[in-house]
């Protein structure tokens, strides 16, 4: 990797330092273990993948290479559909980010009732609502990372912002 800079901001968080404790609250909230931190980490990679960021995509890739997840399952996630990698909870849940994250068809609801369904037979209502809550979070870094472009890094250990 290059070190020349990319961000475009420095770190929101010096100037409104109340994002730390938004960031704090929504890792908390997500972190109940009613979903796999695996199946979290595919959901944000999913996402960073969508919006076509790399600070999302890296991350989220570091995150699931420190879990032990294979090259091949981290890679197969922007083709999920069609590769044998993923549980049928995996799938239902990367079916819910994007439809969440990508324009509905015209005429019809992002997230269908057939979909709820699906969600719903392979999460309980805990689960469920943490998932939700977890698109949500990635929602929230989204906007961070698209107009403030962070500099890639592949751990939280390393700097996120110059």
């Amino acid at each position: 990797m290059t070190n020349t800079s990319i961000s475009r901001m420095p770190n929101p968080a010096e100037f409104v330092p109340e994002v730390n404790d938004i960031s704090a609250a929504l890792f908390r909230a997500t972190g109940n273990r009613s979903v796999p931190r695996t199946t979290m980490s595919l959901v944000h990679l999913r996402a960073g993948q969508i919006v076509r960021n790399t600070y999302l995509t890296v991350l989220n890739t570091g995150f699931l290479r420190k879990a032990g997840e294979s090259e091949e399952r981290i890679t197969a996630v922007s083709s999920w559909q069609d590769a044998p990698y993923f549980t049928d909870a995996e799938r239902a849940a990367l079916a819910l980010v994007e439809a969440t994250l990508q324009p509905a068809p015209h005429g019809q609801e992002r997230v269908s009732d057939e979909l709820y369904t699906e969600v719903a037979k392979h999460y309980d209502e805990k689960a469920l609502a943490t998932l939700t809550i977890a698109i949500g979070q990635i929602n929230f870094f989204i906007a961070l990372a698209v107009i403030g472009k962070p500099q890639p890094v592949t751990s939280l250990a390393d700097e996120q912002w110059d």
